[in-house]
């Protein structure tokens, strides 16, 4: 019998799992190890944030799933890996520590025969000074911090029926912050929600991004056919929250967040503060930051660790300039290259370099996003992942499946405000995520393919697209039919 772990139940590491069970049946064990008691669908905790949907319909227990599927689960965090085990047991182990009420603070080795670190990111506010929920900005980034996000902006809105004016400040908390597109979608949930009330002359509205230009999302800009022409996202984007009335700042590193200020340099040297009263700003992510030993207990977290604490996989990581990065760089079997049995998905993997192009103001400030992997890349890389490993452990000798970024399209709804008949949703696709200029040298990307839209019809596409996940995670009926 062979044992599968996978630390983490987040888009990546439950299709993972989802799929390795039903691969290997009841012969093979499959683990999970993550630290929260719930899935949650992240897309949705926008509509979380501004009130049009509860807590209760973006999460839904783990346990239950995973007994009715026979997947072991723990709910625990993995703090260290121990590649090669110990004097004690020539298998490979996770140490980790239990977090639920019953068993908090427990301690345990978990052997595998496969380790997936499907982890997901660490939100990493304490990397800004005054970031964060528990200090001077909110966040949507679980669904915990949207509600908390929802139940002030609710006295915004009520200051602004009052008379008060109210500034509303949305985007990125950091310089290198990543996940724009949840940002994007939050600043037009916001203002729509303040139209329908009647209010928005009593809004400012302010998009804030370290994007050297609006609509980059991380991945360089792109190109996308709309209506027969040919469309930079910057122009797509700009177009949008000019209608919604929001104004907008580029090129911008927030490095400091004080109670109703936010202080940020640009990219030409300017420091500036902008002023708000509500806020809701993404901060950077980072590994989880588990550690790593050899069999004799030395340390070789750098081993299987880049220096940002996400794991390394089959990718190029020579650094090299900018203009010599190649779609070639990107891994696309996810596979530690020191341990063959280690794979890393979703967030959780260390990218060879940005999709965008570094930039650095005359400080040494480096202001430009990270790139994203999450949403449907994710959710690729999960399914890859446990294809190949289940093909191993029946015999394969080679991985059938590969995924890399640079040679697998992405779609995305971005909703721009929730209604049955006054909804907005932007519908985007790019193929591929990574642009390949060697591939496509006029625009990048396959333009039959890189198309957006935007009106009521991606409203209802994104609305039935949430229950149809649900329906995929729970593992109902046919789950597997629904695509990535």
């Amino acid at each position: 019998m062979a044992k599968v772990v996978v630390l983490g139940a987040g888009v990546s590491g439950h299709t993972c799992a989802s799929f390795l069970k039903k691969k290997l049946g009841k012969k093979h064990e499959v683990v999970v190890v993550t630290p929260n008691s719930y899935y949650q669908w992240i897309p949705s905790n926008i509509w979380v944030g501004v009130g049009q949907m509860s807590i209760d319909e973006v999460r839904f227990q783990l346990k239950k799933v995973y007994d009715r599927w026979g997947i072991v689960y723990k709910q625990a965090k993995a703090l260290e890996i121990h590649p090669e085990g110990d004097a004690g047991t020539e298998r490979g182990y996770v140490t980790i520590e239990y977090t639920d009420e019953e068993h908090a603070g427990t301690r345990e080795n978990v052997e595998y025969d496969y380790l997936v670190n499907a982890t997901g990111p660490k939100l990493n506010f304490e990397a800004t000074e005054g970031l964060g929920p528990d200090k001077n900005s909110y966040s949507v980034c679980t669904y915990s911090h949207a509600a908390h996000a929802w139940e002030h902006l609710q006295e915004n809105i009520k200051k602004m029926q009052a008379g008060e004016k109210q500034r509303f400040l949305i985007g990125t908390g950091h310089a290198m912050a990543t996940c724009q597109g949840a940002a994007f979608e939050y600043i037009l949930n916001i203002a729509h929600e303040i139209s329908k009330r009647g209010l928005s002359k009593m809004a400012q509205i302010t998009w804030i991004s370290n994007e050297y230009e609006v609509g980059d999302f991380g991945m360089g800009g792109a190109f996308i056919k709309r209506g027969g022409y040919i469309t930079p996202t910057k122009v797509f984007t700009e177009s949008i929250l000019a209608e919604y009335g929001i104004n907008w700042i580029r090129r911008a590193g927030i490095y400091k967040v004080e109670e109703g200020k936010a202080y940020y340099e640009t990219l030409d040297g300017e420091e500036h503060v902008q002023e708000f009263d509500f806020a809701m700003l993404i901060p950077s992510f980072s590994g989880v930051g588990m550690t790593a030993f050899d069999r004799e207990g030395n340390d070789i977290t750098g081993v299987l660790f880049a220096p940002n604490k996400f794991m390394k996989v089959d990718a190029d990581y020579a650094q090299k300039p900018f203009e010599e990065w190649s779609a070639d760089d990107w891994p696309s079997t996810y596979q530690n290259p020191t341990y063959d049995n280690i794979y890393a998905v979703g967030i959780a993997f260390a990218p060879p370099h940005p999709i965008s192009k570094p930039m650095t103001s005359p400080n040494g400030r480096q202001i430009f996003p990270t790139p994203p992997r999450t949403g449907m890349p994710s959710g690729v890389m999960g399914k890859i992942t446990a294809l190949n490993i289940a093909e191993r452990i029946h015999g394969a000798t080679e991985h059938r499946h590969r995924a890399s970024m640079s040679r697998m399209g992405a779609a995305c709804i971005v909703s721009g405000g929730f209604g049955s008949f006054d909804g907005l949703g932007a519908s985007m696709t790019v193929f591929p995520v990574v642009p390949d200029w060697d591939k496509y040298p006029e625009w990048g990307r396959d333009m039959k393919y890189s198309v957006g839209e935007a009106g009521l019809a991606g409203h209802w596409l994104k609305v039935l697209l949430h229950y149809l996940f649900f329906h995929k995670a729970k593992g109902y009926p046919f789950w597997w039919l629904i695509p990535e």
